[in-house]
């Protein structure tokens, strides 16, 4: 067990830190609502696998992968989604960085709720996620072992270590949070955040 323990620690490490949607959605979060933001949305994040875990678990996430139809049409709305929230972020180009400013500081208040289910809707609406489960986990399961158990705590250790990893994000922005929050800097962040969902959108939808 140590040994499976240990190969599937630096295997989910390595899928961790790989730059994909929940590394840019929590430095969106940070982006716009600073060290506040970036909490929420990591949370949100968090809870979005913790939803793909138990599922993993009690085989919905098979189900949905033996859907063909199922599979696609979460995947299709995953991947809107995320091309929505590209181009929300590429709106902010076409402001003047006065009405930017004053923006923000209308939507705080949206900022504050909607962090966290930027973070949670980017993965509850990703189906190779609940893939990547019921096909990675699985595999690090010595024998002699439950399943489902063993699955489930391979799971919750993947989402402590991707908590780890977004307390790193959100530790290493402490020192320029204030810099991030800059109007003019905000509005490029997001215009390369807009950028980078759209292109994670589309490549989602087209992928098979």
């Amino acid at each position: 067990m140590l040994l499976s323990v240990l190969s599937f620690t630096v295997a989910a490490v390595l899928l961790v830190v790989l730059p994909g949607p929940d590394t840019l959605v929590v430095v969106r979060g940070l982006a716009r609502g600073g060290r506040g933001g970036g909490v929420r949305t990591s949370l949100g994040v968090l809870c979005g696998l913790l939803v793909w875990v138990i599922a993993a678990v009690l085989g919905l996430s098979a189900l949905l992968q033996a859907s063909e139809i199922g599979f696609e049409i979460l995947k299709i709305v995953g991947a809107c989604y995320l091309v929505w929230m590209g181009l929300q972020s590429l709106r902010s180009l076409l402001r003047p960085v006065s009405e930017a400013a004053e923006t923000t500081a209308k939507s705080s208040w949206l900022n504050r709720s909607g962090g966290f289910f930027s973070g949670f809707l980017t993965d509850i609406l990703n189906p190779k996620i609940g893939v990547l489960f019921i096909t990675f986990l699985p595999g690090f399961v010595p024998p002699g072992y439950s399943v489902a158990w063993t699955t489930l705590s391979l799971g919750l250790l993947y989402v402590a270590l991707t908590a780890l990893y977004c307390a790193v994000l959100i530790a290493a922005s402490t020192k320029i949070s204030t810099w991030m929050q800059t109007p003019r800097i905000r509005r490029r962040l997001d215009g390369l955040a807009g950028l980078t969902l759209l292109g994670f959108g589309v490549r989602m939808a087209t992928e098979h």
